[in-house]
């Protein structure tokens, strides 16, 4: 059995380094996937558990958030790598990765209904946490699915695609919040059947290859456990990549995090759900026509870095908006200028984080460790912001604090070597 992965013709195509075209069918399918992910993740995050945490109790309902949100991001930490891992090596008819999807569905509309009668803190843990763990399920795969199937030239557009139905799940998670006029239950039944239908196409198509039984390797705890320590000093261009990511979501989050309650107490908006969702809807316009832009061009000049500074340090610029100019208006311009460099970053930066895998054989797992990344800001930035609203005693300081980070996010990329 050949042991350099993608380097000979003799591996199966699972294992393979891709040089088919996707079809046009096959890209809608992943974006349907991630808009019912972000829909179920970020109606929670942006409006639902923010309520729930003010019915339960308003005066401590930033902590309570910040309890709930951290706990459910280090079970993401877990689960995104530990779920690609398994389906790293599932031999299953379906492929490696539509099992799955298809679980992490089902699972998940289970924890919202769950998530839909929660009236305690204890409730709202559960529930987020079994959701956490099975959206991860979900995306961790359908990510590794891009560099399954698509050929190198092309993952800056299809980078761009994903991260459109990801903005366009982002809007429609504000949308359910604005819709419900308050009554909870309702937006998390509505997440569940979003979520539910949004996996159908990709299910329901022959999308993955499967992986023969010869060439499974037995899952051992101990050997994932040490995956998720990926030697920097062996695959730097990977560490660097994990890190610059880590930096830029940790800002973007920290900037969204308290959106509702910004909106509430500090512009004084008369409805704080509307103000949400005129936010999102100009953050996400803004990300869908950076994403479909900039990936194309990285794709083009073969180039990712230049793409990925310049949208790190936009998305910065985005959080000192906010920070000098606290009216409605100025939130609407942080929002655009945050949209416009986040759906940049979001299609160049996964595009170049597909070049930087160490292993064919471990996409999913590897993916997953990328993806701690994005989990592990939503327990960063909700200490980070709470600490700056509390401690440091004011939004300016959390969106102070936000730009820096960014910031810094940018200037590390220049360290990845691989890719130009």
């Amino acid at each position: 059995m050949p042991t350099e992965d993608g380097l000979t013709g003799t591996l199966p195509e699972a294992l393979r380094a891709p040089t088919k075209k996707v079809s046009r069918g096959w890209i809608t399918s992943v974006v349907l996937v991630n808009l019912g992910i972000n829909i179920v993740i970020f109606a929670p995050l942006n409006i639902l558990l923010g309520l729930q945490a003010t019915a339960i109790d308003a005066g401590n309902k930033e902590a309570i958030l910040s309890l709930v949100t951290a706990c459910g991001a280090a079970v993401a930490l877990v689960s995104n790598p530990l779920f690609g891992a398994l389906s790293d090596r599932t031999v299953s008819k379906m492929g490696r990765r539509s099992p799955w999807i298809l679980a992490g569905a089902i699972l998940g509309a289970a924890s919202l209904l769950m998530l839909s009668g929660a009236t305690t803190v204890g409730l709202m843990l559960i529930g987020w946490c079994a959701l956490q763990a099975a959206v991860n399920a979900a995306y961790s795969t359908v990510t590794a699915a891009v560099p399954d199937r698509v050929p190198l030239a092309k993952r800056g557009s299809v980078g761009g695609l994903a991260a459109m139905g990801q903005t366009v799940g982002i809007l429609l998670g504000a949308v359910v919040g604005f819709v419900i006029s308050g009554n909870v239950a309702v937006g998390y039944m509505i997440c569940a059947v979003a979520l539910v239908v949004s996996v159908i196409p990709y299910v329901l198509r022959p999308n993955d290859p499967q992986l023969p039984k010869e060439y499974r390797t037995p899952f051992k705890l101990g050997e994932f456990a040490r995956g998720f320590w990926i030697n920097p000093a062996k695959h730097p261009d990977f560490g660097w990549a994990w890190l610059t990511r880590l930096m830029m979501n940790t800002g973007n989050q920290m900037t969204i995090v308290y959106l509702l309650f910004f909106l509430t107490d500090v512009v004084k908006h008369p409805d704080p759900a509307a103000g949400v969702l005129v936010l999102t809807g100009t953050y996400a316009v803004m990300v869908i026509i950076s994403a479909v832009i900039f990936g194309p061009l990285s794709d083009k000049s073969g180039k990712r870095k230049v793409y990925v500074i310049f949208s790190s340090v936009v998305v910065a610029c985005s959080a000192l908006i906010l920070a000098v100019s606290q009216n409605f208006l100025g939130a609407i311009l942080g929002a655009a200028v945050l949209g416009f460099g986040f759906g940049a970053y979001l299609a160049v930066d996964f595009a170049l984080l597909t070049q930087v895998l160490p292993s064919a054989r471990a996409r999913a797992k590897d993916m997953g460790v990328i993806n701690i990344a994005n989990s592990l800001p939503q327990v960063i930035a909700p200490a980070l912001a709470f600490f700056a609203v509390t401690v440091l005693g004011s939004y300016t300081a959390l969106f102070v604090v936000a730009a820096c980070i960014g910031l810094v996010g940018a200037l590390l990329v220049r360290n990845i070597r691989s890719v130009p």
